[in-house]
């Protein structure tokens, strides 16, 4: 019979308690793959719209959209909500620019690579998120994300009545560059 082991090196001690202080504890809520890719995600943006949807070749009326945004869900300090309410925006306008009724004259690359990167960051997004997402949706703020359904709805909406024309289109992009914005400053809350 072999005799008593050594103790294990004061070296693995350290590993284990830098280890343990390292791990987050199971209800805490970390979201580093959006923290990681968010910096230029703005910028690269609201470059690739601009690209994408050049102005179309006439001048458009004044068209507004009857389209409010919900800005209260833009005022929290609980990174979890900020995450979800980020996540849900990608979401709309990813269904919103994927639409196959988009202008002929936008820019078949720039747009390929606008979804492209939404999808990105939405897959990103949605992996801070258990598993169980639908009980975590089922839990979260369900008024103030009515509210985005609501606000994306109406711009669906605006489409239509104006037949998907390219001037309802221009107006669509100006929200989606509001999108953005606020999307920053939704990921500046989860920093």
């Amino acid at each position: 019979m072999p005799g008593p082991s050594a103790p294990p090196p004061p070296a693995i001690y350290s590993a284990l308690a830098l280890l343990l202080l390292l791990t987050p504890p199971a209800n805490a809520f970390s979201c580093s793959p959006l923290r990681l890719h968010d910096s230029a995600f703005l910028w690269d943006s609201l470059q690739l719209l601009r690209n994408m949807a050049p102005s179309p070749a006439q001048p458009c009326p004044q068209q507004h959209a009857p389209c409010s945004f919900p800005d209260t869900l833009l005022d929290t300090n609980d990174t979890q909500q900020a995450a979800h309410t980020a996540l849900h925006l990608l979401q709309h306008l990813f269904d919103t620019l994927s639409s196959p009724s988009t202008p002929a004259h936008w820019l078949h690359t720039a747009h390929h690579d606008l979804l492209n990167q939404l999808q990105y960051h939405i897959h990103h997004l949605e992996r801070c998120f258990p598993a169980d997402a639908t009980r975590l949706h089922r839990r979260g703020p369900r008024n103030l994300h009515l509210s985005i359904n609501k606000y994306f709805g109406c711009i669906q909406h605006f489409l239509q009545n104006h037949t998907y024309s390219p001037c309802a289109w221009d107006h669509v992009c100006l929200e989606a560059h509001a999108c953005f914005q606020r999307i920053h400053r939704l990921t500046r809350t989860m920093r």
